[in-house]
Formats: C-alpha cells, structure tokens, sequence
C-alpha cells in the first residue's frame, strides 16, 4: 500500500526524535505539516512502528502522559524504554515536558 506525503513526514519526523526526548502526537501532526492530524498520528503509529522501526515509544500526549491503559503491559513497556534513555517521571506518572520534550 502507498503512504502518503502525511505518512511519509510522520514516519520521517518521529524517527528524528533523539534519544532521551518525548515528542507529542500533536507536536509530530504540526511537525508533519497538518496540526490537525493528532489521530493520524496514532494510527500511522500503531500501523507502521514494527514496519519502520519507529521509537515509537518517544511519542506521548501533550499532558506529558504515556496513552495506554495505566498498568497495562504496553504502559510498561513504554515507561521502562523511557526509564532507560534517562527520562524521568514525576507524579502521577507524567513526563516533565519543560525538559525532556523535544525542541524541534
């Protein structure tokens, strides 16, 4: 199936995150020339990150939170590769966005 310019820029952008940073969805919609498409992001996301090999998990919401379920395994997951690049969770498990959010 052929991806389109939006996919393309999504996948492009998300994979110039540099370690030990977060992007938002809406920060990689902007980023990728459409602000208003926050769910294609998430989509492309759950689509494309095995395929592309995506860090996919650099990418939280704009309330520095990771989307999956509280507890869930995929929460987890995404934390623990988070803990490992150095980033630091406060309370109620939120992510600083002052300092680790990726200034693009």
């Amino acid at each position: 199936m052929a991806q389109t310019e939006f996919t393309k820029k999504v996948i492009a952008t998300i994979k110039k995150i540099p370690k030990g940073k977060v992007a938002t969805y809406a920060q990689i919609a902007k980023l990728a020339g459409k602000p208003q498409g926050v769910r294609g992001v998430v989509w492309i996301l759950h689509s494309s990150s095995a395929n592309n090999d995506l860090p996919w998990f650099r990418v939280i919401n704009a309330k520095g939170k990771i989307s999956f379920p509280e507890m869930s395994e995929q929460q987890l997951r995404q934390k623990a590769l988070l803990l490992k690049e150095g980033i630091e969770f406060g309370e109620g498990d939120v992510v600083d966005l002052k300092v680790f959010q990726w200034k693009k």
